[in-house]
């Protein structure tokens, strides 16, 4: 079921105005769609990335309650916090829902923080756990991560990265969970669609992998990160797509044509290094995902 635009729009607003991220951040806008769809029965566990600390200086942006915890630990954090809600609903202390939300970055979900998201989801924990996919480290100064595109630069990487990246979204639908997707700060009713499916499709692990275009680490004009987020998408560098119970992912969104992957790269610093054959390797490979993803 689809929610309308609107009504997320018009809901009442769980962050407060005024955070300390990045001029350009689409973080907080994702972050604000998310709560709105979840309202104010939700409770937040993030790790350590660029959400941290600019949105719990006190006093904090968030009407909601938050534990902010280290880069390993949000996925065993929100399991205890699940653990306590199920024994206070066992006991008829708890009686409303609450959804439990844990928001991290590509770092604290695909790295450091992979093997607690890798256990909540064997335990198919009820948690919906979103990654904010700015895909390095930008919090700790532009630092490659395992979702930094290959030829990216980045401090540790100043000639461009080597490694592909991990394919997270198949990583988790390999664990058979509730539901799994893709998303887009770009596409933000997509994004809506996605979280009130999240909320709605009944108790088990739900992962949603958030595309974040950073105007810091990849080097392009604050007020671009909506178009930067888009031609992602109409290259086919990022796809939106969704599985359920570890099933084959079909697409939320198909462009009618796919732009060359050129445009995206040339829109960044982040990928000056690159020659014009790597810029071709690139497009025959997401010509060959997105063929065999039907894209």
């Amino acid at each position: 079921m689809k929610i309308e635009r609107d009504s997320v729009i018009l809901k009442e607003e769980i962050i407060r105005p005024g955070h300390l991220l990045c001029p350009g951040c689409v973080g907080g806008t994702i972050l604000r769609f998310i709560l709105k769809v979840l309202g104010p029965s939700t409770m937040l566990v993030h790790s350590a990335s660029c959400f941290g600390n600019p949105v719990m200086i006190y006093p904090s942006c968030l009407m909601i309650p938050t534990l902010y915890v280290s880069f390993a630990s949000a996925s065993a954090a929100m399991s205890g916090v699940s653990a306590a809600l199920t024994s206070l609903e066992k006991s008829g202390v708890k009686k409303e829902k609450i959804n439990l939300l844990v928001f991290a970055g590509d770092g604290g979900t695909a790295d450091i923080g992979f093997a607690s998201l890798s256990g909540a989801a064997e335990r198919n924990e009820n948690i919906i756990y979103v990654c904010a996919d700015n895909e390095a480290y930008m919090n700790t100064g532009i630092q490659r991560s395992s979702q930094t595109p290959f030829g990216t630069w980045t401090m540790s990487t100043p000639l461009g990265k080597t490694e592909r990246q991990k394919d997270m979204p198949a990583i988790m639908a390999a664990h058979k969970i509730r539901y799994t997707a893709t998303a887009s700060a770009s596409y933000p009713e997509d994004l809506i669609n996605k979280i009130t499916k999240a909320r709605d499709i009944g108790n088990g692990f739900k992962y949603i992998h958030v595309h974040t275009p950073c105007p810091t680490g990849w080097r392009f004009a604050e007020s671009l990160a909506v178009k930067v987020g888009r031609l992602a998408v109409e290259t086919g560098m990022w796809r939106l797509m969704e599985s359920e119970n570890g099933g084959k992912f079909k697409a939320t969104y198909k462009p009618r044509q796919r732009k060359p992957v050129k445009e995206y790269l040339s829109a960044q610093g982040r990928f000056d290094g690159l020659k014009e054959n790597d810029i071709e390797g690139l497009q025959k490979e997401v010509d060959e995902i997105c063929r065999k993803l039907g894209y």
